[in-house]
């Protein structure tokens, strides 16, 4: 018996997983008694919650699917979409530390105290929240889109035009296989066909699936045990949804390898280049300098990511703070050996095969898996976006609330205030909805994303260590980066007029590029190798890619001299860069990303050191007090810990002597004993992970 397309055991899965979750949401209410409840789960959070709290808030479905998606398209460099984020752990040891030291809510109040500027703690909070909404609604598609590939329609229940779809896809699947050697007339069908499929004209399968029916069921489901139980839901429940999540990782790993006959079928389906941690600029968006410059505009980005107040501030103490944040973010990291794992099956099972590289995981299951299974991965991807939804829109709640809500309307009861951050909660989630109806490219907001965030994480980073920095710089600064970060990217990709101006249509320049790579199965059966694994070249076709738009296409793909048109986002930074008279015609996809990712890390810093020394610094009492605060440690005794705070405010220079550079305005301390073990010790165990990463992709 089915239900919905879905086998009775796997649906009776999903319930009894709905259930627990909102049993575990009930016990969670029972013990919120105050906003700090709700909030901040009363600052009591130990170790063991502490530890899946920031594994299961910082892992979505999306980036499972984001890694493997990258995978199938480009090899296993493009795991790097979501693997940079391995080179940031280390730095968690000291944001974790500050951000438990500076005893704040919600990082807006970091504003409000750092800079004494209600603006600022409202900008922040509204821009936040509207990223928020962005980001669940990127959860939302992956788990739509995931279902949507486990209940394909038949041929004869399709539309005419969904038939056509479907057999278009598979000309262009044919084609595409005998690139760069078509006769003209081919090739011109081929260039009409791929720009047909740019512009998500083919798909490989048509799908039963609503993904608004999907869509709100796990609204219901996230809003209800939220706003019963607050940040201690969120805790509780991300213990059982971290097994689930780990579980749905694995799934399908064993049976995949058995389909192919274990690593050594997957390396004789899988080029040899496709196996490469860092992929050549010549054949991957991933080179080197790519994912370094990915990796620094993380890392300006990564402390001003709102839940991390939250659940820094959760903890009981510094150490338990610092301990479950490295261990959540560790484990997530091992993990995502695993999601890269599957992308490379993905490419030995299912190569050319879908439309849309989103759908995989989908596919994957779907075709792999059983009765049974499928009810724990579809459970597991409801876990893996419920921990970080439930956890994220409380924080967004009690940002946009504390700094936005509360200074306009103050000195109403606490329960005016909870019942205010509910409403907030509901109103973050269903806006996720509507992003996740109006985006259909996962990939583009996973880039949109990295780059975002360093509005005001450049400034949080430096007020942290800096004292000259000052109001001014950072309300010029943030106004600057929005215009360039966000406001011209979105508009320019929805004007007529930016799209379709010829200045900003430039491409680079198509190339065939020759590779040197182990010969394949179907390499030896079309006798291009006499065995498997023998040095072979090939040719490949490297597409023009647009400049300043994501994507270039012809209006009107059956006519070779349309005109062109840009898609997807407008990457002003690579625009602001070209005033310089840089020639980027001449860059290629992995260049052109470098150029972006480096802009955006460094170019706030720049902005805010010039201006800092051009405007007023802040009061030297109101810094000695900020200060004071993060050379107090936290003490469970609220009144020691205030006279301790008082003490270091009021003498600043007991601490001078402890400073590298005791004569200047940086704030920067002599690492002690735990620093260094912290630290140094999460360098090796990310030496440990690539070291696995490595014996992945090599074992045969």
């Amino acid at each position: 018996m089915t239900i919905f397309g879905l086998h009775w055991i796997d649906c009776f899965i999903l319930f009894l997983y709905v259930a627990v979750i909102l049993r575990l949401g009930m016990w969670a209410k029972a013990r919120t008694k105050s906003a700090d409840d709700f909030y901040l789960a009363g600052r009591r959070l130990g170790k063991f919650y502490q530890f899946f709290l920031n594994f299961g808030t910082s892992t979505n479905p999306d980036q499972a699917v984001a890694v493997s998606r990258e995978i199938y398209r480009q090899g296993i460099g493009g795991m790097w979409i979501q693997f940079l984020v391995l080179f940031l752990t280390p730095f968690y040891w000291f944001l974790t530390f500050l951000l438990r030291r500076v005893r704040l809510v919600t990082l807006g109040d970091y504003f409000a105290e750092r800079f004494r500027s209600r603006f600022l703690a409202a900008a922040f909070a509204v821009f936040t929240v509207v990223l928020a909404v962005i980001g669940n609604g990127v959860g939302y598609m992956v788990a739509g889109k995931t279902l949507m590939a486990l209940t394909p329609k038949p041929p004869e229940k399709c539309t005419p035009d969904q038939r056509q779809s479907v057999a278009l896809f598979q000309e262009y699947q044919k084609l595409q296989a005998a690139q760069p050697n078509l006769p003209a007339v081919s090739q011109r069908r081929y260039e009409e066909l791929n720009e047909r499929y740019k512009k998500g004209e083919l798909r490989a399968f048509i799908s039963y699936t609503k993904p608004l029916v999907i869509y709100t069921v796990s609204t219901l489901i996230v809003a209800v045990y939220t706003l019963m139980g607050g940040f201690m839901a969120a805790a509780v429940t991300d213990v059982i949804q971290g097994i689930l999540i780990t579980a749905f990782s694995f799934l399908l790993i064993p049976i995949g390898l058995a389909r192919i006959g274990g690593f050594a079928g997957l390396h004789a389906l899988v080029p040899d280049f496709k196996f490469r941690l860092f992929g050549s600029a010549a054949t991957s968006e991933y080179a080197w300098y790519t994912i370094l410059a990915m990796v620094l505009a993380n890392l300006v980005s990564i402390i001003a990511t709102a839940t991390g107040m939250a659940t820094a501030g959760s903890a009981k103490d510094e150490m338990t703070a610092r301990v479950g944040m490295i261990g959540g973010m560790f484990f997530k990291r091992i993990l995502m050996i695993f999601w890269a794992l599957t992308g490379l099956l993905a490419i030995a099972l299912f190569s050319g095969q879908i439309h849309d590289p989103d759908l995989i995981w989908g596919v994957m299951t779907r075709k792999l898996l059983f009765p049974g299974a499928i009810g724990i991965m579809l459970a597991g991807v409801m876990a893996s976006k419920m921990s970080s939804l439930a956890a994220g829109s409380v924080s967004y709640s009690a940002l946009f609330l504390r700094n936005v809500y509360q200074p306009l309307a103050p000195k109403r009861s606490e329960e005016h205030y909870m019942q205010v951050g509910r409403v907030i909660i509901v109103l973050t989630l269903i806006g996720g909805v509507a992003v996740a109806l109006l985006v259909n490219n996962l990939l583009e907001l996973f880039k949109y994303f990295i780059s975002i965030p360093a509005i005001f994480g450049a400034s949080i980073w430096l007020g942290f260590v800096w004292r000259r920095l000052t109001r001014g710089a950072v309300i010029v600064q943030v106004l600057v980066c929005f215009t360039i970060y966000a406001l011209i990217p979105n508009l320019f990709q929805s004007l007529e007029w930016s799209k379709r101006n010829p200045a900003f249509l430039l491409e680079t320049a198509p190339r065939i590029v020759t590779i040197t790579t182990g010969a394949l199965k179907e390499d030896v059966e079309a006798g291009r190798a006499g065995r498997l694994g023998e040095s072979i070249r090939k040719t490949r076709r490297l597409e023009p890619q647009g400049v300043f738009f994501d994507q270039v296409v012809r209006i009107n793909p059956s006519d070779p001299r349309s005109a062109k048109t840009g898609l997807g986002r407008f990457n002003a930074e690579v625009w602001v860069l070209s005033w310089s008279g840089i020639d980027f015609t001449r860059f290629s996809k992995a260049q052109l990303g470098a150029a972006r990712f480096f802009f955006d890390a460094l170019f706030p810093f720049v902005l805010l050191f010039l201006i800092s020394s051009f405007t007023r610094p802040e009061p030297k009492a109101h810094l000695d007090y900020f200060f004071g605060k993060l050379r107090t440690p936290v003490d469970a005794d609220a009144e020691r810990e205030n006279k301790a705070i008082a003490y270091a405010a009021a003498h600043p220079e007991t601490f001078v002597k402890d400073r590298i550079w005791p004569g200047s305005e940086w704030e920067l301390y002599k690492p002690g004993k735990i620093d260094y073990i912290g630290f140094f010790g999460s360098w090796g165990v990310v030496g440990v992970i690539l070291f696995l990463l490595w014996l992945m992709a090599n074992i045969r």
